[in-house]
């Protein structure tokens, strides 16, 4: 067997979220089907994925792995992004295809995570193109007051406060970067990385930052909540349909990617 990166873009409006759930359409399902009806039913195995992205939630810069039979792969890798252009759903695309080391883990081996979330306090609204991925805010929104309560989240910190928590798993995360900007269409765009990420907490992060952007709450509110130990009921998750994963990290050489993959598997204290 050969293993394969595809980098994938999909937009979430019309998915369950990435992973496979019976009787529910999922990214996960479309292109496993496709993955299908090129290799066979039982030709391709393992599809991994970087991040598992919930229901509405779009991404440009997705990334999974798959274990394909050697000679299929030999014969069909020059044309396997047509192909699989040819049979996956317009809203789903595999964007590259190409061969990894067998130790390479989508998931495990990835360094970072980054997400883009779209907002816009226009007065009308979001733009009708845009309205699959961006959020329309009912309240003006100060770029100043959003990047100032962002700094607090910047580090290694106990997010319990911003995640749905898992029985056995941690909730310390590190974030190297989180920041606002102003396009110049007006719309305001937060960059968010992070090694990883506890499910949902990226639209914890955003809905807690517009309560103090807009003035409900005080600048140092967002970041104070980093002393709780349990889920904070006063953090409103931003919609789904606003978030978007633009981009995973993998080491620069291939050699590394077991060991960050040994480094990835091990509970955060």
């Amino acid at each position: 067997m050969t293993r394969v990166r595809l980098d994938v873009s999909y937009d979430g409006t019309g998915f369950s979220g990435w992973a496979a759930q019976p009787e529910r359409r999922t990214v996960a399902g479309v292109l496993a089907e496709a993955l299908a009806r090129l290799f066979g039913p039982d030709g391709a195995s393992g599809l991994t994925v970087a991040g598992r992205t919930d229901a509405g939630v779009h991404a440009t810069g997705q990334v999974c792995h798959v274990d394909l039979p050697d000679e299929a792969w030999a014969r069909l890798a020059p044309t396997l992004v047509r192909r699989l252009a040819a049979v996956m759903p317009p809203d789903a695309r595999v964007r590259a295809v190409r061969e990894v080391p067998d130790d390479f883990d989508a998931r495990f081996s990835a360094t970072f995570r980054r997400y883009e979330y779209r907002v816009t306090d226009a007065p009308y609204g979001a733009e009708p193109l845009r309205r699959h991925d961006t959020l329309a805010w009912p309240r003006p929104l100060d770029v100043d007051t959003l990047n100032a309560a962002a700094k607090g989240f910047l580090g290694e910190h106990d997010f319990a406060a911003y995640c749905k928590r898992k029985e056995n798993a941690t909730t310390i995360r590190a974030i190297s970067r989180l920041d606002w900007r102003r396009d110049p269409d007006g719309t305001l765009v937060a960059t968010v990385q992070a090694d990883a990420f506890c499910q949902a907490m990226v639209r914890s992060l955003v809905g807690a930052l517009l309560a103090a952007g807009d003035g409900r709450r005080p600048v140092d509110w967002p970041a104070g909540l980093l002393s709780r130990r349990e889920r904070e009921s006063g953090v409103t998750v931003a919609p789904a349909h606003g978030l978007t994963l633009v981009a995973v990290g993998y080491p620069e050489d291939p050699e590394e990617y077991a060991r960050r993959a040994e480094l990835t598997r091990r509970l955060r204290g």
